[in-house]
């Protein structure tokens, strides 16, 4: 079984013959360029130049030669940002800035920086739904997006026969609502200012959906898995309530998923929420997700057992093998074993499991502790 197969059988609720293997397959399964750059020298392997894949995180595109070495059963694809919205950094009060897309303004501290954070959300100060609607997106659709990955989605098809994943062309909708907003400014307009709330998401809707249709039309016969954002779980609830999301962001999901399946109805969408996001599982199943991510196994309510028992039969975990906040960077390489073990135990049996670390491998993991997984996933991950 090669990993393509691998992956679309696990996807199906199907046992293939293992566990499969996501490392880097989306900017939440990846590794910070620290830790790889870790890894790669407790490998042997040094003065490699380590590549920026995603600015925010500081995630590193990860080797050829490193997901052959793993067995990593999935391969990323992106679509590219036009020339003239390339961000151009800057240093300014002790950090590194720069502006995105939006123009939201972002920063990182020149010394121990290790990601970056907002600083400014050109939303913050608006006081009608006129100043959003004026507020000019930039282009979805323009060409120079598009050119040249059909190729490479065909190349990867061909020389590694991995599963495909394409990456959105931006978070989530609300959580670049936020971004533009202001997080606090966003939460009051949802309370007390739907329509400011609504007319911000739409903007963000409609261009994440002419998105996905341009690009699935154009080369989704060569795609597996899209990959979807949107953060909308705490550690103990969720950032809205139920009846919040199911009255304005369930229905503005529904229409990013139906496009998406419209345009290629045999995909299967990744949809990445870090928190506890118990209480909206059924909903994201009814509008067409397919997997979640990362199975925030730490949050309340997300053990992994009783997910799998209630949603197992209709949903793919695709996260959960690890805890990469207090596990995998603090325990030692007996305790990840354990750990990993443990998950699938709990994820794998029917199907439905992807492994991957809770989210991104962060800086302050041992490389020790990254091949102790990827040992227990080869070790445990067998379906007999």
């Amino acid at each position: 079984m090669n990993s393509r197969e691998r992956v679309l059988t696990a996807l199906k609720h199907k046992e293939p013959d293992r566990v499969p293997f996501d490392i880097g397959g989306s900017v939440t399964t990846g590794i910070h360029k620290v830790a790889y750059k870790n890894l790669l020298e407790y490998l042997g392997i040094k003065n490699r130049e380590i590549i920026t894949i995603e600015y925010l995180q500081q995630l590193a595109m990860i080797d050829e030669d490193i997901l052959t070495r793993f067995n990593v059963d999935l391969r990323p694809i992106a679509t590219n940002m036009p020339e003239h919205l390339m961000p151009e950094f800057f240093i300014e009060e002790n950090h590194e800035k720069f502006y995105d897309q939006f123009n939201i303004k972002w920063r990182k501290p020149l010394e121990y920086g290790l990601y970056f954070d907002l600083e400014e959300q050109p939303f913050s100060n608006f006081t009608s739904v006129k100043e959003v609607e004026e507020f000019e997106f930039p282009d979805p659709l323009e060409s120079s997006r598009y050119i040249g990955v059909s190729e490479k989605a065909q190349a990867i098809k061909d020389n590694t026969n991995a599963a495909i994943t394409l990456a959105g062309i931006t978070a989530g909708i609300t959580e670049i609502a936020c971004w533009l907003r202001g997080m606090e400014n966003f939460m009051v307009d949802m309370m007390l200012d739907r329509k400011m709330a609504e007319a911000i998401l739409d903007k963000v809707m409609v261009f994440k959906a002419k998105f996905w249709e341009e690009a699935l039309l154009s080369f989704g016969d060569l795609i597996d898995v899209v990959i979807e954002a949107d953060d909308l779980g705490t550690q103990t609830s969720q950032l809205f309530s139920p009846k919040q999301y199911r009255d304005i962001i369930k229905p503005r999901h529904k229409i990013i998923f139906d496009t998406i399946k419209k345009a290629k109805p045999d995909v299967f969408i990744f949809l990445h929420s870090c928190g506890n996001i118990y209480d909206l599982i059924p909903d994201l199943i009814e509008i067409g997700v397919d997997a979640i991510n990362p199975v925030q196994v730490t949050a309340k309510d997300m053990d992994t057992k009783r997910l799998k028992k209630e949603f197992g039969n209709d949903l793919t975990f695709w996260g959960g093998g690890i805890d990469s906040v207090n596990i995998l960077n603090k325990a030692t390489p007996e305790q990840v074993k354990d750990e990993v073990k443990r998950r699938i135990h709990d994820l794998a049996p029917g199907g439905g499991f992807i492994f991957s670390a809770v989210h991104n491998i962060q800086p302050d993991v041992p490389p020790e502790n990254i091949i102790a997984m990827i040992e227990a996933l080869n070790e445990f991950g067998v379906y007999k």
